[in-house]
C-alpha cells in the first residue's frame, strides 16, 4: 500500500485516527465479543478498567453485559502476551500463547529459580488442579492453592501465583467465568473447545495485521513492544503485510494504519470535539511503546504516580490526554469528577460539556 502523501499529519490528527481505530469514534462496535475481537488484546490485570475499556467501546452496553461474555466464554482473560493478563476471543488465545509462550517463559527462568519452581512441579500442579476442575468443574486461585500445598507444592511469597501462570501459559488451565469479583480457573480444552491453529510466521503476520487495524498509527517498534516480538523478526515479517496497509510518516517515523482508518484522512478527521473518560490501563495509550502522541511527556508522571506501574484513568480530548478523573463519595451517590492536568486551567465548557457526557455514561454502564 502506497504512502498517504498529501496530509499535513500532526500529533493531534494521529491522536483521532487512533481513537477511531479503536472503536472510539462514531458507533463503536455492536457486541462485547466484537470489540474484543477487533483489539485483539485488551490489557486486563485490572479487571474493573478492562471491563470499561470495552464497554466504552461498545455504546449501550453495561457492566452485566461484560460479566456475561466472561461467563458464557464469549471472552476469556489470561496472559497472552508480556506476562500481562488481557481479554481475548477465546479462539485466538492458543496461536498467540503460540507466538509469545516460549519467549516469556525464559524470562521467568531466574524468578522462578529463586522459588524453586522446576518444570516437574509444573507438571504435578497441572495434574493436581486438572483432576479438581476436569469434566465441567471450577475452583478459585485458593481453592487450587489448597489442593497445591496439600500436595506439598507451596504456595507463598508468589509461588502459587506463578505456578497458575504457567498452567496458563502451557494452555492447560484458563480463567473462566465469574465468581464476585474474581474468576474462577477451568480446564482449557474444555472451556475453548475450538481454537485457530496457526504456523508461527502467519501467527505473527495475523497478530501484526490485526495490532495495526485496531491501534494504528502505530510503528513496529510498538508492536514489538506489545507483544515481545523480537523487532528483527517483526521486521521480517512485516514484509508479508506491508501491502495491506498505509504509511503515515511524522517527522522520521513511519507509523501504519489499516487503508479504512487512512481514508479519514480524505476529509477533515473526526474526533476534534469529542471527550472520553477512559478507564486505567486503557490500550489507547498502554497500546504503544511510545505514547507521546497523545501524552505530553511533562504529564506523564502524572498518570503513572511515582512510575509506580498504575495507570490512572484518563480524560481525553481531540485525542490528547488533557488530564485524569476519579469518583468521589461512595455507592450510588458516587460523582465523576475531572482533574485537569493545569489546575490553573480548568476544562472550558465545550470540554465540560463533554465530560459530563462522558461520566453519565460511565455512571450508566455501572448500573447496566
Amino acid at each position: 500500500m502506497a504512502t498517504a502523501a498529501g496530509f499535513r499529519v500532526t500529533p493531534k490528527i494521529m491522536g483521532r485516527l487512533r481513537l477511531a481505530s479503536q472503536g472510539l469514534l462514531g458507533s463503536g462496535f455492536a457486541s462485547i465479543p466484537d470489540a474484543v475481537r477487533w483489539m485483539t488484546a485488551t490489557q486486563a490485570q485490572d479487571l474493573a478498567a478492562a471491563m470499561w475499556a470495552i464497554g466504552v467501546r461498545v455504546p449501550g452496553a453495561g457492566l452485566s453485559d461484560v460479566r456475561a461474555a466472561l461467563d458464557s466464554g464469549q471472552v476469556v482473560r489470561s496472559w497472552p502476551m508480556r506476562g500481562t493478563l488481557h481479554l481475548v476471543i477465546p479462539e485466538d488465545l492458543q496461536w498467540m500463547l503460540g507466538v509469545t509462550n516460549e519467549r516469556l517463559m525464559r524470562g521467568v527462568t531466574t524468578r522462578h529459580r529463586e522459588l524453586d519452581i522446576t518444570y516437574s512441579d509444573v507438571e504435578k500442579c497441572r495434574d493436581l488442579a486438572l483432576d479438581r476442575v476436569s469434566g465441567g468443574g471450577a475452583a478459585t486461585r485458593q481453592e487450587l492453592f489448597g489442593v497445591f500445598e496439600a500436595a506439598g507444592q507451596g504456595t507463598l511469597n508468589q509461588r502459587g501465583i506463578h505456578l497458575l501462570a504457567s498452567l496458563c501459559q502451557y494452555a492447560w488451565l484458563v480463567q473462566g467465568p465469574m465468581a464476585g469479583n474474581q474468576q474462577l480457573m477451568v480446564a482449557f480444552d474444555e472451556w475453548i473447545p475450538v481454537s485457530w491453529k496457526l504456523e508461527r510466521r502467519e501467527a505473527i503476520a495475523e497478530f501484526m495485521l490485526r495490532y495495526f487495524s485496531s491501534h494504528g498509527p502505530a510503528t513496529l517498534r510498538d508492536f514489538s513492544w506489545w507483544t515481545q516480538i523480537p523487532l528483527t523478526e517483526v521486521r521480517d515479517v512485516f514484509e508479508d503485510i506491508r501491502d495491506r496497509l498505509v504509511e503515515l510518516v511524522l517527522g522520521d517515523c513511519s507509523y501504519w494504519l489499516s487503508p479504512e482508518t487512512a481514508e479519514l484522512l480524505d476529509d477533515a478527521v473526526p474526533g476534534q470535539r469529542t471527550v472520553l473518560a477512559l478507564p486505567g490501563f486503557d490500550e489507547f495509550l498502554l497500546g504503544y511503546a511510545d505514547r507521546s502522541l497523545v501524552l505530553a511527556p511533562e504529564h506523564a508522571a502524572k498518570i503513572v504516580p511515582g512510575n509506580n506501574g498504575v495507570f490512572k484513568k484518563t480524560i481525553v480530548s481531540g485525542g490528547q490526554i488533557i488530564g485524569t478523573w476519579g469518583r468521589q463519595g461512595t455507592g450510588q451517590a458516587a460523582g465523576v469528577v475531572p482533574v485537569p492536568f493545569d489546575d490553573a486551567k480548568p476544562l472550558g465548557p465545550a470540554a465540560a460539556a463533554g465530560f459530563r457526557k462522558a461520566a453519565g455514561r460511565y455512571t450508566r454502564f455501572l448500573a447496566g
